[in-house]
């Protein structure tokens, strides 16, 4: 029977409705909304099949009912043209999800080949996905930046939070996790006098932010190091030791903050940004035959892994992956940027779809 593996989720479900229904369940306000979330994750799953259960039901009605009077054949039409719908809903919405699809991220943005044009191009990616975060109704937060000389980034990170209540399946990570890698671009740069096109790269690493339960850090894995935060060229910003870098001794990873004044502000944005490299690390050591999403993320600036090209005498952006061209580059780096994620969200479901075929055969 087509989608057996429904009846399955139909029970789990009303399982979940019975629980959720119980008062003592919410006693345990983060259980709460674990089985709130999957319950809101199922609920359309549920929803659909059921149109498309009662519409096949419909269909034999009236065909039988056009069989003794034609005038009822256009309802079948109209009813097949339904399931069709119905039945293509329900293959995408069936689509294995992302589990991080619902959490905000920590993306970063460093400067690669190219010296200060680089640096001037990451800030440009910057903007970029603040102004699409503003699209969104989304909150962005400056956790770290390290600005170059002529006014770009060696360095930034920045928190992007989703709107409360948000569609599930539909939170940051379901976007931004897409722009993982190497952007590559090609203009005419502010330090070049002779007007010749030059070639650099920035590159972008997105994670989910993790929560502080998802992620234990013992305290004595860390060393802690504090120093004075220094602006372009290198002149101290501040006279107290405020800037602070963590070092989690199991994994290597380093992690410095100087954007805040307080050295307590700059340790808090560091242990977040941490916690959420340790959990993405964690996630790709335990699904390492699943890890398309994370493996298209590149941490060494690259030009050979490049994932996006930003070609600006043409005014044009080529995302390598999914064959996507637009010749709208100004309005991409003002924040359009639906379409290009558009085309890899959709990229990444036929993949999906493909697999899950081809598993089921």
């Amino acid at each position: 029977m087509m989608f057996e593996a429904v009846e399955e989720l139909i029970g789990e479900h009303a399982d979940l409705e019975k629980q959720l229904a119980d008062p003592s369940v919410h006693a345990d306000q983060a259980n709460a909304r674990r089985l709130g979330r999957r319950y809101a994750e199922l609920t359309p799953i549920v929803t659909t099949y059921r149109a498309w259960r009662q519409t096949g039901d419909d269909i034999g009605t009236a065909r039988e009912l056009a069989a003794d009077d034609p005038e009822f054949a256009a309802e079948v039409k109209d009813l097949e043209r339904q399931r069709e719908e119905l039945t293509e809903r329900l293959r995408m919405l069936l689509v294995p999800r992302d589990p991080n699809d619902d959490k905000d991220v920590i993306l970063e943005v460093k400067a690669g080949e190219g010296g200060e044009e680089s640096a001037l191009f990451a800030g440009d990616l910057l903007r970029m996905y603040l102004r699409y975060a503003e699209r969104a109704g989304w909150k962005t937060e400056i956790l770290d930046a390290n600005e170059s000389d002529l006014g770009g980034y060696k360095d930034v990170s920045v928190a992007v939070k989703a709107r409360a209540g948000h569609e599930p399946g539909h939170g940051v990570w379901a976007r931004l996790k897409y722009e993982g890698g190497v952007h590559r671009v090609q203009r005419v740069p502010a330090t070049e006098s002779q007007g010749r096109i030059h070639t650099s790269a920035a590159g972008v690493l997105v994670t989910p932010e993790a929560e502080e339960v998802e992620v234990e850090i013992n305290p004595n894995d860390l060393r802690i190091d504090v120093y004075r935060s220094s602006g372009p060229g290198g002149q101290s910003v501040n006279t107290t030791d405020s800037a602070v870098r963590i070092t989690h001794l199991p994994s290597g990873l380093v992690v410095s903050c100087q954007n805040e004044k307080s050295q307590l502000q700059n340790k808090e944005s560091a242990m977040r940004i941490l916690r959420s490299r340790l959990l993405a690390a964690a996630q790709e050591e335990a699904e390492k035959e699943a890890s398309d999403a994370r493996r298209s993320q590149v941490r060494t600036v690259d030009r050979s892994e490049r994932i996006r090209t930003y070609n600006f005498p043409e005014n044009r952006i080529s995302d390598h992956r999914t064959g996507f061209k637009a010749y709208n580059l100004d309005q991409v780096l003002d924040g359009e940027l639906d379409t290009m994620i558009q085309a890899c969200v959709d990229a990444d479901a036929a993949a999906k779809l493909a697999a899950a075929g081809e598993a089921a055969g």
